[in-house]
């Protein structure tokens, strides 16, 4: 970067704002640097990473660049020691014309973080370009009665380049007639003249041959040179004067074609065809003011023709002349400058230089986006921009330089609540009316794995009927992830555990995609009535996040056991025992539960149809007389009573009783040796069997309690696919032999096609030997013993 400053009195006043400027340039990014124009391929610019505070090495991994706006072939940077240098040829007057500055705006941007820069690089002005005159031969007509000191106009020559380069200086071949006079005015045009000092004598020279050079104040000085050939005229010795010889009017770039700029007005007091005058366009006329303007010859009225742009040109030098008609015609010569003032006609213009998507979720506020520049052809306020962002949030503009903008994040984003936004630029300029230019931008939020899976509900419960088929689908989770594509790929698997010695992966499995849980064996109720376990669901994010939900499978029992007879019974029954008396008991159970367990005993009838003296109770088991025995019946007798449980289809079991009719003294003998033998073991039985009841009693007990707690709760819970809720329990304890009965109603819902509800009754029968039963009361007890164990 060149700088260049001279020391005065005032240097130390000077230095202190000199560094903070400095500073402040540091600050926003911004470096200068200059470059003169016509320089060669390779020449050195400026140290641009080392002054930008880059290192070399980082260059290329942070995808270094630089964007111009104009042409942006003109500079270019080494990317290996980081020197910005000329690419190609600069024309500073076919870049900036005749502008005071002309500088190239370039923005560097490097990635990872995304940072701009801003550099500008000042073309200066060498001394290219030769003072050019319109044309090589100019010819002049003068009367001979012109007086000295007469001037006549001259086209000055033009400079391309500009400052000391354009400033320059005239001089005329020695001679005795005429003279040059050269005057700037504050519009910076030179009044070029041919001042007449002596009288011509067109008798004695007829012609002038005159040259013109001009030289501009470079180094070294360049020239243009134009000859003047000056035809020396008679007769007609009175030139048309206008009242001024510079004209300054203002116009409208919008004004429409044919409005009135200028009426001029020439005078010549000679008489007829030598006062009458002709105005024009003094030739050469400007291809632009051709263009613009048309002159009347008659009246001098300058009118607008084409289009004026304030934008391609703010001033118009029209040199106007004015002929006479005489037979040598005159001419008076002025000059009209017309300002264009600008108007708003040019809306703002909004350009992305660079774009970012998409954006993550998780990017943090003042994340760059996008950078955009805004730009306006107007001046003035006309030319000044403001820009606004809709809608405000979560985004916003931030102004990095004069009129750049950077898109920023302001807030937190959320994919899940808006994937997309649909961002709106304006940028409005201050003019009157002002006008305004908009930009889309569509930002899509990318996702990032922030949410784990979720189920509809923490616990499932699940009925499964037991001797299920292999492999049978017995429920579905489901889980739900909020975020997309991978981030919501949703899998299933078991939460492995022991259940008895076995893994729980032998019992069921799930399907890692659909989430359906299948049983991989036949549940047996009688093995295991609830199987409890966990699901989890885990997403394919990175990292995946998960969650559990709890299954709870009920095995429903079915009939699939048929009772089972405990031992055969046989018995010595005295002639003499009347009707009533209980001579066996048969004792039978059942595996399965509920009403599948409930036993009930037949006696099926004897052979030939002969009608037999006992029977059998209809849910004790107990074998009575039907009357008193006689000698007409058997001494010995083979009785079979099926035993049947209420499962749906009931299933039989066959117990024989041996029934042996002898005389009352034998039977005593018989009882008694029974009962001596088998006291000691019988008390020990009857004593087991009490606290066995005892036992059953205080666990169902338990049981009944957590039934209820469970209902209660669950029955406040909304209801729940594949879950019924349970009934009203109801405990009975009945039959005087110490048979305890507990039944629970249950109602079903039509979920997995179950019918009515039914009541399951579940029977306990202690074992107790028959000689504990007496023979007083029997029926009476075998009555109330049938009604009470009759279902409810």
């Amino acid at each position: 970067m060149l700088i260049s400053w001279r020391a005065g009195p005032g240097a130390p006043h000077l230095l202190l704002p000199l560094l903070l400027l400095a500073a402040w340039e540091a600050g926003s990014g911004q470096v200068h640097y200059s470059v003169p124009e016509e320089a060669k391929h390779g020449t050195f610019v400026g140290r641009i990473a080392q002054d930008l505070g880059l290192e070399l090495a980082e260059l290329v991994p942070r995808l270094f660049r630089v964007a111009s706006k104009g042409r942006a072939d003109l500079l270019e940077v080494n990317l290996q020691n980081g020197i910005l240098f000329v690419n190609s040829r600069i024309d500073r007057e076919e870049l900036c014309g005749r502008s005071a500055v002309c500088s190239i705006h370039l923005e560097v941007i490097v990635d990872k973080p995304l940072q701009v820069f801003h550099v500008e690089v000042e073309v200066r002005d060498i001394n290219d370009n030769p003072p050019v005159f319109p044309e090589s031969k100019k010819r002049i007509s003068i009367a001979e009665s012109r007086l000295p000191e007469t001037r006549f106009p001259l086209d000055g020559a033009y400079d391309a380049d500009i400052g000391v380069n354009s400033a320059l200086t005239y001089r005329l071949d020695p001679n005795d007639f005429f003279a040059l006079d050269a005057q700037n005015n504050r519009e910076q045009t030179s009044l070029l003249s041919l001042v007449l000092r002596k009288s011509l004598d067109r008798e004695e020279i007829q012609e002038h041959s005159l040259l013109l050079t001009a030289s501009d104040g470079g180094k070294p000085e360049l020239t243009g040179r134009v000859q003047l050939l000056i035809t020396v005229l008679d007769v007609n010795d009175n030139a048309p004067e206008f009242d001024q010889s510079i004209y300054k009017v203002r116009v409208l770039e919008n004004a429409f074609n044919g409005t009135l700029v200028i009426k001029l007005n020439a005078t010549d007091p000679d008489d007829g065809a030598n006062g009458d005058i002709v105005y024009s366009f003094r030739r050469p006329v400007s291809p632009a003011v051709e263009y613009a303007f048309i002159i009347s010859p008659s009246n001098g009225e300058i009118r607008t023709k084409g289009n004026l742009d304030f934008e391609e040109k703010k001033l118009y030098e029209i040199p106007v002349e004015a002929v006479d008609k005489g037979n040598i015609p005159m001419a008076g010569h002025c000059t009209v400058l017309v300002e264009v003032l600008d108007v708003n006609d040019n809306a703002p213009e909004v350009t992305i230089t660079s774009l970012s998507l998409p954006v993550r979720e998780d990017a943090q506020p003042s994340t760059v986006i996008a950078l955009m520049s805004v730009s306006d052809r107007d001046s003035g306020t006309n030319g000044q921009v403001i820009c606004s962002l809709t809608p405000h949030t979560p985004f916003k503009l931030v102004s990095t330089f004069k009129n750049y903008y950077s898109l920023v994040l302001d807030d937190a984003l959320d994919r899940e609540s808006v994937s997309t936004y649909a961002l709106v630029v304006t940028a409005r300029d201050r003019g009157s009316p002002s006008l305004s230019a908009t930009v889309s931008v569509s930002v899509e939020v990318a996702d990032v794995n922030d949410n784990a899976p979720t189920f509809a509900q923490p616990e499932y419960t699940v009925f499964v009927k037991e001797n299920n088929p292999p492999g049978c689908h017995i429920f579905t989770v489901s889980a739900r992830d909020a975020d997309a594509q991978e981030n919501a790929l949703v899998s299933y698997s078991l939460v492995e555990r022991r259940v008895g010695e076995r893994a729980l992966s032998s019992y069921v499995s799930v399907h890692a995609e659909s989430g359906k849980v299948y049983a991989l064996q036949p549940l047996d109720h009688e093995e295991l009535e609830l199987l409890q376990f966990q699901v989890s669901a885990c997403d394919s994010g990175f990292p995946p996040l998960g969650s559990n939900v709890t299954l709870q499978v009920f095995v429903l029992d079915e009939n699939d056991n048929p009772p089972a007879v405990l031992s055969s019974v046989s018995e010595l029954v005295p002639w003499s025992v009347g009707a009533g008396h209980v001579v066996a008991k048969v004792r039978a159970v059942d595996a399965d539960s509920g009403y599948n367990a409930w036993l009930s005993y037949e006696l099926q009838p004897a052979a030939g149809g002969a009608r037999s003296p006992f029977r059998v109770g209809l849910y004790t088991g107990e074998v009575s007389t039907t009357r008193a025995l006689d000698e007409a019946d058997a001494p010995r007798q083979r009785l079979l009573v099926l035993v049947k449980d209420h499962g749906e289809p009931p299933l039989v079991a066959t117990a024989t009783v041996l029934v042996s009719l002898v005389e009352s003294g034998q039977a005593l003998k018989t009882s008694s040796r029974a009962s001596a033998g088998s006291a000691g073991p019988e008390a020990t039985l009857v004593n087991i069997n009490v606290y066995l009841i005892i036992a059953i009693c205080a666990v169902s007990s338990l049981l009944v309690l957590t039934l209820l707690l469970y209902t209660a709760l669950r029955c406040s819970a909304p209801p729940t696919e594949g879950v019924c809720g349970p009934g009203k329990p109801k405990l009975v304890c009945s039959s005087a032999v110490g048979t305890w009965s507990y039944s629970q109603q249950r109602r079903q819902r039509a979920c997995s096609g179950e019918g009515p509800p039914k009541t399951d009754l579940m029977a306990f029968s202690p074992s107790l030997p028959p000689f504990l039963d007496s023979a007083e009361g029997t029926g009476q007890r075998e009555a109330d013993s049938e009604h009470s164990n009759e279902p409810r």
